[in-house]
């Protein structure tokens, strides 16, 4: 029985280029200041309550609080572990949309002009951070694809 050795799959030429382009990505100046932003967004959105005043609204503040937290370790991540969350992006503009809808839908009656202004400001600000996050992927990935067309060699021309 003949043993064939094969390298592990982190060693994959494939792998390894996938890799170094998200650590391109998360290097740039365009990436780091949406993730200073968005970390800033989500404490904000965690802290609002407080911040505005209107802590009283349990459902509300509970519900900011938790999705605060939940959009800062989504964005949050993006410097540490780009390969594995910029994906995440689209979660994060989700979490955006809720915030802006949030007075209106949790329970008890919790729409007044602070909760309203705080949640809609903070609720766009975080929706369009986390779409230029799922933008700079997506740039990423179509400016690696186009390579091959201008003269370097894409990929599949290295196997």
């Amino acid at each position: 029985m003949a043993s064939t050795h094969r390298a592990p799959i982190e060693e994959h030429p494939d792998l390894m280029e996938l890799r170094a382009r998200h650590d391109r990505a998360a290097a740039t100046p365009r990436a780091q200041m949406i993730e200073a932003l968005a970390v800033l967004t989500g404490l904000y959105l965690a802290a609002s309550p407080w911040i505005v005043g209107f802590s009283g609204f349990t459902s509300l503040a509970v519900t900011n609080l938790i999705a605060g937290i939940a959009y800062t370790l989504l964005l949050g991540g993006l410097g540490n572990s780009y390969e594995r969350t910029h994906s995440m992006a689209w979660a994060a503009a989700a979490i955006g949309v809720w915030t802006c809808v949030a007075p209106w839908v949790v329970a008890g009656d919790v729409a007044r002009t602070s909760t309203i202004t705080s949640n809609l400001i903070t609720g766009v600000i975080a929706t369009l951070l986390a779409l230029a996050a799922a933008s700079a992927a997506r740039d990423r990935t179509e400016g690696s694809r186009g390579r091959g067309a201008r003269g370097t060699r894409s990929m599949s021309e290295d196997r």
